[in-house]
């Protein structure tokens, strides 16, 4: 069984996007582990000079190190990815590469009908940088809409056609992680490129 984590991509306490992850975590049970992780407590990213990375952060590194993928769920604000999600993938990818060539999954809701289209396009382009370079799974937005009528009293998603495609999606991820442990030939170079850029200059 696949083991996941479920990165939250805000820092409200009560998001559609952490209800989103929730019901991902409990109807997938039965097919993956999917263990939500909180960004809302980081500090604000401020390159430091030694190098020393904050306790949190370094803990979850160690985290998605150790998973076989990971699933983000991105709100949108000013059709961008929130800048506390941006603050945490700044401190994930500072002198720690736990993203190098990990399988990744995008998601989101929002309030509006569009989804959160943009900023997980936004995001992509963030995660696909030289200094984290996920696999991000292609052509697999998964836009919950009027997220705020999404979910029943029980937290599931009440739109049977948005379920279905979830889960069509979610399987996908499981093939995409498996194909990705496939590609693994460039890995070491690639995690040792990450490693030798020079924060300094950028």
């Amino acid at each position: 069984m696949h083991q996941f984590i479920g990165l939250v991509g805000t820092n409200s306490t009560n998001s559609t996007n952490r209800q989103l992850l929730q019901y991902m975590h409990n109807h997938f049970a039965d097919q993956a582990t999917i263990e939500l992780m909180e960004i809302k407590d980081l500090p604000m990213f401020n390159k430091p000079q030694d190098r020393k990375i904050p306790a949190k952060a370094q803990a979850m590194a160690d985290k998605i190190a150790k998973a076989d993928g990971v699933i983000i769920s991105t709100p949108e604000y000013d059709h961008s990815a929130p800048a506390v999600l941006m603050n945490a993938l700044e401190w994930l990818s500072f002198h720690i590469h736990p993203f190098v060539d990990k399988p990744v999954m995008i998601i989101g809701a929002s309030y509006g009908s569009l989804g959160t289209s943009r900023a997980q396009a936004h995001l992509r382009q963030i995660l696909d940088s030289p200094e984290l370079r996920a696999r991000i799974m292609p052509s697999s937005e998964f836009l919950l809409g009027h997220s705020l009528q999404a979910f029943d009293d029980d937290g599931n998603l009440k739109d049977e056609q948005k379920a279905a495609k979830l889960s069509g999606l979610f399987d996908d991820f499981q093939t995409f992680v498996e194909i990705t442990k496939k590609l693994s030939n460039a890995n070491a170079t690639t995690y040792q490129e990450v490693r030798d850029l020079d924060w300094a200059n950028l």
